[in-house]
């Protein structure tokens, strides 16, 4: 009887641990699951989070860095062409995807195999020259992806110089930029991008537009009317309008000036822009602007049978618009004398 109570208690035990145990390991499989679900969705979460590129997060470097466009050429590698290299210019990058543009000084160039070396192109090689390169001197690496064909419809046709040697920004490439932050506001942004023949290469330190153009005094108007029949005048407007700026109403005032001087004189007033955006916005904008003109004239005591404005959009360029110091010499009033 004893040893009857003793073999059931044994096994009334055993069936508790048992139990115990299966509760245990059903407890643990909930708990694993559980975990993974909280994963994914953390995961989900942070595929799905938008990061937005803030240049005041990324440390200033103070790297002496020497001369513009501060890097060489990997060893056996050159440009295959003469590279471009202007004081000024805008180039658009892709930042968070976007393809934003950026002003300063700019160089430009496509890069391959030096003509005399024996070794044959490597991208990986190309790519990880710069990438340790512009690290070592405080850079960031900020972008590494495609563009998207919509985004390229969207700018393509503002990036006026796509097409040249070394130009950046096509769907089918895949883009890394690289910013160096620096402490006087010159930040250096660099984007790369290959394939299995050679690499493109950008640098860019942003810098403001520095205005070379001066204001035709009335006695120089009278005199290029007199000369030559026209005078060619840079009047300021506000971007994208036919509003005129405050030193536009000065250049206007010196034109007034030479009306009234001229007292016989009668002018056509021709309104040109430069070749950024379509052919009917430019157009529409440069008639605008040039009947802007002759109502400021107007409003300044010139007979309105002495004027006439006309508009010409992109047409007739007198400088370079692969260039912003061009283009802005191609956003022109010309007076034309009758």
């Amino acid at each position: 009887m004893k040893k009857l109570s003793l073999s059931l208690l044994t096994m009334l035990i055993l069936l508790a641990c048992n139990s115990n145990g299966n509760k245990e390991s059903n407890d643990a499989e909930e708990t694993i699951v559980s975990s993974t679900d909280l994963s994914t969705e953390k995961q989900e979460e942070a595929e799905g989070k938008s990061i937005t590129f803030d240049i005041n997060s990324i440390p200033i470097s103070d790297t002496d860095l020497g001369d513009f466009p501060f890097f060489s050429f990997p060893e056996g590698l050159e440009a295959l062409n003469r590279p471009i290299n202007r004081k000024f210019d805008e180039l658009y990058f892709p930042i968070d995807g976007v393809m934003t543009p950026l002003e300063g000084k700019v160089f430009k160039t496509w890069v391959s195999v030096a003509g005399k070396h024996d070794d044959e192109w490597s991208l990986p090689y190309f790519l990880k020259s710069y990438d340790e390169a512009i690290t070592a001197a405080g850079g960031v690496k900020i972008f590494d992806g495609k563009i998207t064909y919509e985004e390229y419809e969207r700018y393509h046709d503002l990036a006026t110089y796509m097409g040249e040697d070394g130009s950046i920004g096509y769907t089918d490439e895949n883009i890394r930029v690289y910013v160096i932050r620096r402490a006087d506001g010159g930040d250096i942004y660099t984007q790369l991008t290959g394939n299995s023949a050679g690499g493109s290469l950008n640098i860019l330190q942003q810098e403001g537009f520095k205005q070379t153009i001066t204001i035709l005094k009335s006695d120089q108007i009278q005199k290029d009317l007199e000369d030559s029949g026209k005078a060619v005048l840079h009047i300021n407007f506000d971007l994208d309008k036919a509003t005129l700026k405050p030193e536009g109403r000065e250049a206007v005032a010196e034109i007034a000036k030479a009306l009234q001087t001229g007292k016989t004189l009668k002018v056509d007033i021709h309104g040109y822009t430069d070749n950024s955006g379509s052919q009917p916005h430019n157009q529409k904008l440069s008639e605008d602007r040039a009947q802007a003109v002759l109502s400021e004239l107007v409003d300044l005591g010139i007979d309105k049978t002495r004027l006439t404005a006309k508009g010409f959009g992109s047409q007739n360029p007198i400088s370079d618009n692969g260039t912003e110091e061009g283009k802005a010499k191609n956003r022109r009033v010309e007076l034309v004398k009758r």
